[in-house]
């Protein structure tokens, strides 16, 4: 596979869920081709949550399926967790998963629309355990039913029988495994009747804008698809020396909704939706012209640039005529807020952290992922195990980056691809099914997957005009969890309220 060092790793980092690979088991949670192929099992639970001041009975379906190959053999287990509202057989029903690729779904399951979800510090580290879980009044429940999914080598999912991580760990392999999963689970439950939704994160998105376009030549429509934190096409965010400037132009107005949080922006505008609109009228019209300018800008061009960068993002204006006007997104998280020793959040740029080499280039951890992973992972144990009554001895795998990403194959069939696009993928879905909808959500400080990025791409999926309007947008001040703040996720629920409702059925 043709791959750039600098591709490699910047693969690797785009995580959907927080990044905490050291921490992590080496090996995936899977069975040895010997070992005998488990049963599938279900543990049903049933409850009720208050919503809209009403009681909504629903029924939690903790499970497996498993999958199988062209032969028939069976190759995973997967595992997955369904709430479904009581007496609504046709409702609609919204598959819902995370991606890394390495990460389960306990983010989106534990912190998003689920009816249940764990309380954490607004952009601080969480008090260690206990951690409290509480009925979650922004989830989805309402609108659909919902079926959290973890990736195979993640969570309680598994490779089984003579199944093998190449079967799995790719783009189109993926996609694969869930493209079986979500149809066997429709047939199992009779929902093939129902309106369906995709709802992915980070890379889920990637695998939903792939899944969408997969299932509906399976011949299964799908009404809307939620993208969250959206990668479709990996160059927008390939960070690198050179004539790869993608990155810088992408990532700078996030760089600066991030400098305008802690006030490091000179005369701070009132307010951000403005400022930002400013931000990216320049990253088009001047900054990314500016770089791939031929002859590069002389002295003085460089300085005018260089204020204009530091007005925008905070950093002096010295240090963009040394870097030659270029920022790699590493770097500012670093540059940020180094005199006051202290280096900003990836993937929620509010979170501040601290670093023992106080000179170094990058971070040696995420801010975000540090304050965040014990509650959500403790919280997840305890309730499957309390709540849903999953009773098992095998251990859940929040994220296994170690297994899964450097296996994973980012080639697209036979085509030896640097980057990988599933732009078209999506143009496809929606040109073969014209009533499809997306709906776009975007946090204002992620600095994993940039909202700039995310409107580039969907801007150019080659839609015909009639059809652009079928992609509509939400953004809010949070961070690629943008469900990490309460009043954000309401504002998010009923953006996907509206989006529910307004699609046509």
């Amino acid at each position: 596979m043709l791959r750039s060092a600098a591709l490699a790793a910047s693969l690797f980092l785009l995580a959907a869920a927080p990044v905490l690979a050291q921490s992590e088991p080496t090996s995936a949670p899977s069975a040895s081709p010997a070992a005998a192929t488990p049963r599938e099992r279900t543990s049903v639970t049933h409850h009720t949550i208050k919503l809209g001041g009403k009681d909504v009975a629903y029924t939690a379906t903790a499970g497996t399926l498993l999958l199988h190959s062209d032969a028939g053999d069976a190759i995973a287990s997967m595992f997955y967790t369904a709430y479904t509202v009581d007496g609504g057989h046709n409702r609609p029903v919204t598959f819902a998963f995370n991606g890394g690729p390495g990460s389960s779904s306990m983010w989106l399951h534990m912190g998003s629309f689920g009816p249940r979800r764990v309380v954490t510090a607004n952009g601080q580290t969480t008090a260690p355990a206990p951690y409290r879980i509480a009925d979650n009044e922004s989830t989805v429940l309402d609108k659909s039913d919902i079926v959290f999914i973890d990736a195979v080598g993640t969570g309680y999912s598994t490779i089984v029988g003579k199944g093998k991580p190449a079967d799995f760990f790719g783009v189109d392999e993926d996609v694969r495994a869930y493209d079986q999963f979500v149809r066997r689970w429709v047939g199992v439950n009779d929902r093939w009747n129902s309106p369906k939704y995709l709802f992915g994160e980070s890379y889920g998105t990637t695998r939903s804008a792939n899944l969408v376009n997969s299932l509906q030549n399976h011949g299964m429509a799908f009404t809307g698809v939620i993208l969250l934190s959206t990668v479709l096409d990996y160059a927008t965010l390939i960070a690198g020396s050179g004539g790869q400037v993608q990155s810088d132009v992408f990532f700078l107005p996030t760089e600066a909704a991030v400098a305008w949080y802690h006030n490091r922006v000179p005369n701070k505008p009132a307010s951000l939706p403005a400022f930002l609109a400013e931000v990216r009228r320049f990253a088009q019209a001047e900054y990314a012209p500016a770089l791939m300018r031929v002859p590069a800008p002389n002295a003085s061009e460089t300085a005018a640039l260089a204020e204009k960068l530091h007005r925008y993002t905070g950093l002096s204006a010295a240090y963009f005529v040394r870097s030659g006007l270029r920022l790699q997104p590493g770097q500012f998280e670093k540059e940020l807020m180094r005199d006051q020793g202290r280096t900003v959040g990836r993937l929620d740029g509010r979170y501040l952290g601290y670093d023992g080499d106080q000179n170094g280039e990058s971070t040696e951890y995420d801010a975000t992922d540090a304050a965040i992973t014990a509650p959500y992972t403790a919280a997840f144990n305890a309730y499957a195990h309390d709540e849903l009554k999953w009773q098992t001895d095998a251990i859940y795998f929040p994220t296994n980056y170690p297994f899964v990403s450097p296996n994973w194959n980012f080639r697209r069939g036979a085509r030896a691809i640097l980057a990988p696009s599933v732009v078209d993928d999506l143009r496809q879905a929606m040109t073969k099914n014209p009533l499809l909808r997306v709906f776009s959500a975007n946090g204002y400080y992620d600095l994993a997957t940039p909202f700039f990025a995310t409107e580039y791409s969907l801007a150019h999926v080659g839609l015909p005009e009639a059809l652009r309007s079928h992609i509509t947008y939400g953004y809010y001040p949070s961070g690629h969890m943008v469900y990490l703040i309460d009043d954000q996720l309401a504002a998010m629920k009923r953006d996907v309220d509206a989006f529910y409702d307004g699609v046509p059925r």
